[in-house]
């Protein structure tokens, strides 16, 4: 899983994964969260955001990719 975010003005604006787990159940799992989490961090503004019911390890990898973004990023 790879994150990337937008940050403007201090404040996270766009999140999305650029690289996320493919092939199996992995398709439909992404397929439904990925876009769940997006939302949860923009609005959320942090990586303090809650699992995706379903989808635990994808949720997991999600937000220690967006944790890295988070540091690289100075914040």
């Amino acid at each position: 899983m790879q994150v990337r975010i937008t940050v403007t003005g201090g404040k996270i604006t766009r999140a999305e994964a650029v690289q996320a787990p493919k092939g199996g159940q992995s398709d439909q799992v992404t397929f439904n969260s990925v876009p769940r989490l997006n939302k949860a961090v923009v609005e959320a503004g942090s990586a303090d955001i809650d699992a995706v019911s379903g989808a635990t390890y994808t949720s997991a990898g999600y937000k220690k990719s967006l944790q890295s973004a988070l540091d690289q990023a100075g914040g």
